[in-house]
C-alpha cells in the first residue's frame, strides 16, 4: 500500500533531538548556552530570528508565557517524574517549595525561593517543550542584555510605557517598535521599566539537571493519577464510559448553565471591570449587530470575574452546583497537572443545560453512561493516559478529542477535521473515520470557518519543525499541526487490536467498536511570522471555536446515548 506522507527529516533537528538528549544523560548540570548554536542552526519556525542580533520578541513572549515567572531568578532548572525522585536525589522536598505557574503551559513547578526550578515531567514530550523553550528564551535575554547595555544612563526608564520620548530612544536601541514590544509591556504589566533594568545588569546563563527519564517512572506518574479518579469515582470501573480531552471549562459550562443562571451578577461586574471592549461587544450583542453568541460571552464573563478576589463567593456556588448536577472535578495533586471531570448523564440539570444542547433531553435520566472528561494532556503523555483509561475503565464508547492546532491553510479561529494523521513518534500515517464534519460544528461557530477532510501532522515539539520540514509536509496536503493526535491513535489501535502499536506503516482504523472524534482549533499560523500565540492568545474570540467543538462532542454523545438506550429497551 502507497504511502500517504513521504519518509522526511530534518538533519538540523535530529541533530538538535541527539544533542540534548545526550546530555540529559549526564549525572551534571548541563549549561543550555551549549545548545544555543545547534538549537539556532536548525530554523526553527517559532525562532526564525535565533542567529539575527535583533530579538525575535515573538519568540521570547512565546517563551515567557510558558515558562514560570521566575525565570528571571533561576540558575538551574531540574527535571523529574515525581516529588519523590526529587527527594531521593537530595534536591529537597519540593511539595514544600512556592508553586509556580506559567500563564500558557499546565506543568507542575516549583521554585525554592533563591536559584532553583523543580518540573515534574509526564513524558518525552515535556522535555521537547522545556529545552527548546529555555534555549529560546536564553538567546533572546542575551540579545536583550547586550542592547540594553547600550541604553543611555541618562534617560530614566521608570516611566517608560507613558513616556514617548523614552520609548523613541528605546526603540532605536533595540532595532523595535514599540508596537512590537507593546505585548512584552502588557505581560510585564506595571514592571516593564524594572524588567528591562534586570535584562541591561544581568546575562541569563540557564542550566538543566535530569534526574531520571525512565518509562516505568512516567507510568507511575500515570498511574497515581488514575487511582485518584477511582478512588472519587469508584463506578467509573463498571459503567459505559464516553472519553472526551478537552479543557476544563467548557463542557461543565454547557451542562449546567451556570453562567446563564447568574446573568445580572455577571453584568454588574462588567460593569465594574471597565472593560470598555466586552461592554461594547454586549450591546452590539443585544442590538444584534454582530453574531457573537450570547452564551459565549456570559461563559467568557464567568472565567473573568472568577478570577478575581471578587468573585470568590459566585466560585464557592458553582462547584457546589456542580456537585448537585453529579460532576466530580478530580485535580491531580501527586505528579502531573491535569484536572479530570467525571460527568454522571443520568443526574445532569436538564432545564439549565445551554439551550444549543436540545431541548429534549429528559431521555438521558435513564443513562448510567458517564463522561470522564480530561484537561488535554501534552504529546506522548496522551497515549500513557487513553492507555489507562481503556485498561481499566467500563465499557469505552466513544473517544473524542478537541485540542489546538497550528495551520498551515486555514486563520486563527478556525475548526479543522481530520481524517488523516501522520504520527512523527511513531512514523506512523493513521487513517480515521472521523465522527465529525462541517455540519456539526459550523452552526455554533460565530466566527471562523470549518474545514473537514483535512490531514494533520503530530509534532514532537513546538519548536521542532522548520520552513523546509513543514513545506514537504504542505506539498503532500497536512496542513494542521498539533501534538496529541498521533499518541491518542496509537493507544486507540491498542484498545481496538491484539498487539502494541506498529512502527511506521499505513493503519486504518475504520472499523473500531467504538465512536471516534477529532476536532482541532486553530491558534497558529507558524508560515505567517508573528501569528502565534507567542503574540497574544485566542481570547474571548477564541470561545467560538472551543464551544463550537465541545457542542459537537456533547451533541454526539447524546445522540448515541439515544440510540443505545433505544435498543436496548
Amino acid at each position: 500500500m502507497e504511502r500517504t506522507v513521504p519518509q522526511v527529516a530534518s538533519e538540523e533537528i535530529e541533530l538538535y533531538l541527539r544533542t540534548y538528549y545526550s546530555l540529559l544523560r549526564s549525572s551534571a548540570e548541563v549549561r543550555i548556552r551549549t545548545l544555543e548554536e545547534v538549537h539556532a542552526g536548525m530554523n526553527s519556525l517559532l525562532h526564525s530570528g535565533a542567529r539575527n542580533q535583533t530579538p525575535d520578541i515573538s519568540a521570547f513572549i512565546y517563551c515567557i508565557l510558558r515558562l514560570p515567572p521566575v525565570m528571571p531568578q533561576t540558575r538551574v532548572v531540574v527535571l523529574g517524574q515525581s516529588s519523590d525522585i526529587f527527594k531521593r536525589y537530595n534536591i529537597g522536598n519540593v511539595d514544600e517549595w512556592e508553586r509556580v505557574e506559567a500563564l500558557a503551559r499546565r506543568r507542575r513547578c516549583f521554585f525554592n525561593g533563591e536559584d532553583m526550578l523543580a518540573c515534574l515531567i509526564t513524558s518525552r514530550s515535556d522535555i521537547d517543550d522545556i529545552i527548546p523553550m529555555m534555549t529560546t528564551y536564553q538567546i533572546e535575554w542575551n540579545k536583550l542584555h547586550l542592547l540594553m547595555r547600550q541604553f543611555p544612563k541618562d534617560v530614566p526608564l521608570d516611566d517608560i510605557e507613558e513616556n514617548g520620548a523614552t520609548q523613541l530612544v528605546l526603540e532605536e536601541v533595540l532595532g523595535l517598535s514599540w508596537e512590537d514590544l507593546a505585548p512584552l509591556c502588557s505581560i510585564w504589566e506595571g514592571q516593564f521599566a524594572a524588567m528591562l533594568a534586570l535584562i541591561a545588569k544581568r546575562k541569563s546563563d540557564l542550566r538543566v539537571l535530569s534526574l531520571t527519564g525512565s518509562l516505568s517512572a512516567y507510568r507511575r506518574a500515570i498511574h497515581g493519577w488514575w487511582q485518584r479518579i477511582e478512588g472519587a469515582v469508584p463506578e467509573i470501573m463498571s459503567r459505559p464510559l464516553y472519553f472526551v480531552s478537552s479543557n476544563a471549562h467548557s463542557m461543565v459550562n454547557l451542562l449546567t448553565g451556570f453562567a446563564l443562571q447568574h446573568e445580572g451578577e455577571l453584568l454588574e461586574y462588567l460593569e465594574c471591570c471597565d472593560d470598555h471592549d466586552l461592554m461594547s461587544e454586549w450591546r452590539d450583542i443585544q442590538t444584534e449587530e454582530v453574531a457573537s453568541s450570547r452564551e459565549n460571552f456570559f461563559y467568557y464573563v464567568l472565567k473573568k470575574y472568577l478570577d478575581t478576589d471578587a468573585g470568590a463567593e459566585l466560585d464557592k456556588q458553582r462547584r457546589l452546583d456542580e456537585l448537585a448536577h453529579h460532576i466530580v472535578r478530580v485535580t491531580s495533586e501527586v505528579s502531573f497537572d491535569l484536572e479530570a471531570q467525571v460527568i454522571e448523564l443520568q443526574k445532569l440539570g436538564f432545564n439549565n443545560m445551554d439551550p444549543r444542547l436540545g431541548l429534549d433531553n429528559e431521555f438521558l435520566r435513564k443513562s448510567d453512561a458517564l463522561i470522564l472528561n480530561i484537561d488535554y494532556p501534552l504529546g506522548l503523555a496522551a497515549y500513557d493516559v487513553l492507555r489507562k483509561v481503556s485498561d481499566h475503565a467500563g465499557d469505552l464508547m466513544g473517544v473524542y478529542v478537541m485540542g489546538k492546532a497550528a495551520t498551515l491553510n486555514a486563520v486563527v479561529g478556525d475548526v479543522m477535521i481530520p481524517n488523516v494523521v501522520y504520527d512523527e513518534h511513531s512514523r506512523n500515517t493513521y487513517l480515521i473515520n472521523n465522527c465529525f464534519d462541517a455540519s456539526n460544528v459550523a452552526p455554533y461557530l460565530n466566527y471562523g470557518t470549518v474545514l473537514d477532510n483535512q490531514k494533520a501532522v503530530t509534532v514532537r515539539g513546538t519548536f521542532l519543525q522548520n520552513a523546509t520540514y513543514m513545506d514537504v509536509f504542505y506539498r503532500e496536503g497536512y496542513t494542521g499541526i498539533e501534538m496529541e493526535a498521533g499518541p491518542y491513535l496509537s493507544a486507540v489501535y491498542e484498545v481496538f487490536r491484539p498487539a502494541r502499536h506498529p512502527i511506521d506503516e499505513i493503519v486504518n482504523l475504520y472499523d473500531l467498536q467504538f465512536d471516534l472524534g477529532m476536532l482541532h482549533y486553530a491558534s497558529d499560523k507558524p508560515l505567517s511570522k508573528g501569528q502565534n500565540l507567542g503574540a497574544g492568545s485566542l481570547s474571548y474570540f477564541g470561545m467560538a471555536p472551543t464551544y463550537a467543538s465541545s457542542l459537537a462532542i456533547l451533541r454526539r454523545i447524546f445522540t448515541l446515548e439515544r440510540k443505545r438506550l433505544e435498543k436496548e429497551r
